[in-house]
């Protein structure tokens, strides 16, 4: 058994290779015949401890207090200028931080992330806390970290690439860990060589009529108040418009794709151009063929520029028009589709009231005893009554304008789902939107009355309809956490059961949703999907929300909290822990470290070279210095 000397026979292999020693070198080799003396060495080679990587740091510390330099540290010790450099930062750390890598508190990954802490102070309030159990802030640290830190995920890095960057004199730092993206120290710079960029494509639009501001910041654009903004709101095109709005929002989407693809190439100015085109002939046509006098272009990562529209805003029609002038409009040149197409609905044929001679008491009480006939009658017909309630839910959702309470025989009033702030989800709310506008299309076509065109429908058509409607209807909103539809919440619960409701079907988390949540969220949603966390839990909070979006997408992901049904057979945690088992967190385990946070084993992510070996999370593996290596730094030193 040999029990030493592995170093000295690889150093004598490679002298043998070098051509510097031959076969017949001799080799002295002590040879143990004593059994007592062999076992006892066996023994105390397999009990040896291994020298803990926080107690490596603290040697490189004092070496460095010695004055030697790096490169004298390294060349002793045999390891690589970068790694030293690596434990020379970490052993400026306070040594309450030390301890607590050493005792398992935290883990070396968690070191390096206190030590890019500026603050010694705060390093040792922090390392402290971990040592009386709480843990590690990592979030905190992250988002300390952060603050201010702009890197090559910011949009603006679209279409100013690093040689555009490095061209206008900005700098660049890079992560001495290699753990975090680069970091751009000039925004400025970075902010000019954009609007450099962008500066063709503006002076070529301007050149057109166009007005363009360059919104290369987060600051709202300075626009006269007279002008809004483009977009496309559900129900109010023609049937032609709305073809024509489909076929430039395609267009749109290729472009965008065409754009994403040559920005890293020559070609990438001219599929900007094209694309902010589309984007233009897009917003026009969701309107009606507006014409858009301003455009205001901002940064965009994955396809260089942003586009927004902007038209004078639309005078309201006055009810007292001079008729005249409308029978002018009308025999003129057809005008382009109009945001809202006012439809004048046929009406069927009414009795006349009787009303000479008649009061006011006894036309109530007549009009109160007929109505509670049609009641019966009504109630006696389920078909007729489920024609009468779906053209009543069409009056008000999907006609326009909407048909008043004072203008209908039922007393139902229903309005669609749209909470202030809130946004429509082509995907999800805007299907449902889209269909009731080619409905509401077919009825105009039709000539009939909407209770006729209801029953003239098949009745899959017919149950369709009314599916659409009264979806549309639903509102389960709450603006806030204190504000808990329970009564609600159950009758939803209710309803996703029987629709076997599967929100990933249709969508996934996009940016809109996943901004307003918080790292920690962010992270646990990558953790419920299934998703890596390590490499996530060092990026930015902008770079993490595109990372969780691109993770869901890829795996048809939704968070468990957006399902109204309970998820208990799914045993995914909700987003947030809005709804989550409290007996599901019981804290920090026997190690310090917190449940579900960054707690490593030996095999963790411990980068090869810091400290030696593939267990240097647990202190195994790494390296001593020999006799032989303190007569060389004692050389360097002298």
């Amino acid at each position: 058994m040999v029990l030493d000397g592995r170093r000295r026979l690889l150093a004598l292999r490679l002298l043998k290779d070098a051509g510097r020693i031959d076969d017949d070198h001799p080799v002295p080799v002590f040879v143990e015949t004593n059994r007592a003396r062999q076992a006892a060495a066996a023994v105390l080679t397999n009990t040896a401890a291994p020298v803990h990587v926080a107690d490596v740091i603290a040697a490189i510390g004092r070496m460095l207090k010695a004055r030697l330099t790096v490169t004298a540290i390294a060349r002793a010790l045999g390891y690589g200028e970068t790694e030293i450099r690596r434990l020379a930062a970490l052993s400026a750390l306070p040594a309450v931080a030390l301890e607590a890598l050493k005792g398992g508190r935290i883990t070396l990954r968690q070191a390096r992330l206190l030590a890019r802490l500026k603050d010694s102070e705060e390093q040792a309030v922090l390392a402290q806390a971990a040592i009386d159990g709480h843990g590690l802030p990592e979030w905190r640290i992250q988002e300390q970290l952060g603050e201010g830190r702009i890197t090559a995920r910011d949009p603006r890095c679209g279409l100013v690439t690093p040689e555009l960057y490095a061209a206008e004199g900005g700098r660049t730092e890079t992560d001495l860990f290699g753990e975090l993206p680069p970091v751009l120290l000039d925004p400025d710079r970075l902010t000019r060589a954009w609007l450099k960029r962008a500066g063709p494509l503006a002076d070529l639009f301007e050149a057109e009529g166009l007005s363009v501001r360059l919104r290369p910041g987060d600051d709202e654009p300075d626009l006269p108040d007279d002008l809004e903004r483009l977009y496309y709101a559900y129900g109010g095109l023609s049937e032609a418009a709305t073809l024509v709005y489909r076929e430039t929002r395609e267009r749109a989407q290729a472009a965008a794709d065409a754009a994403e693809t040559a920005l890293s190439g020559e070609a990438a100015l001219d599929a900007v151009q094209t694309l902010v085109r589309a984007r233009i002939a897009q917003d026009q046509a969701a309107t009606g063929q507006r014409l858009a006098v301003v455009v205001v272009l901002k940064p965009s990562l994955r396809t260089g520029v942003e586009v927004d529209c902007y038209a004078p805003v639309e005078p309201l029609a006055e009810e007292d028009d001079d008729e005249d002038e409308g029978a002018e409009a009308a025999e003129g040149e057809a005008s382009p589709p109009s945001m809202r197409t006012t439809y004048v609905a046929p009406q069927a044929t009414a009795p006349a009231p009787e009303t000479e001679g008649v009061s006011h008491v006894l036309h109530g009480v007549r009009t109160d005893t007929a109505t509670r006939g049609l009641i019966r009658a009504l109630a006696e017909r389920p078909s007729v009554a489920l024609t009468v309630l779906i053209a009543r839910l069409f009056s008000c959702l999907a006609a326009w304008p909407p048909a008043p309470r004072g203008d209908a025989a039922l007393a139902i009033s229903a309005s669609a789902f749209a909470p202030t702030g809130g946004r429509i989800i082509a995907g999800l709310d805007g299907v449902v939107r889209e269909q009731l506008d080619e409905r509401r299309r077919a009825w105009e076509a039709s000539g009939l009355t909407v209770i006729a065109w209801v029953h003239g429908l098949d009745p899959e058509d017919r149950f369709g309809l009314m599916a659409e409607l009264t979806a549309l209807s639903l509102d389960l909103h709450e603006a806030r956490t204190g504000q808990v539809r329970r009564t609600a919440r159950a009758e939803a619960a209710e309803i996703a059961a029987l629709c076997e409701a599967d929100l990933s079907r249709w969508w996934t988390p996009d940016g809109a949703y996943l901004r307003p949540h918080s790292r920690d969220q962010l992270l646990s949603m990558l953790e419920a999907m299934g998703a890596g966390t390590e490499a996530a839990a060092r990026m930015r909070k902008g770079d993490l929300v595109a990372w969780v979006e691109d993770q869901a997408a890829a795996r048809r992901w939704a968070p468990a909290c957006l399902s109204w049904t309970c998820g208990s057979e799914s045993g995914s945690p909700m987003v947030g822990g809005d709804l989550a088992d409290a007996t599901e967190d019981p804290g920090p385990d026997e190690t310090g470290a917190e449940l579900g946070g960054d707690a490593e084993d030996g095999d963790g992510d411990a980068e090869a070279g810091e400290g030696g070996g593939e267990d240097e999370e647990d202190g195994a593996g790494v390296f001593m210095v020999t006799p032989e290596g303190e007569a060389a730094l004692r050389d360097a030193a002298a």
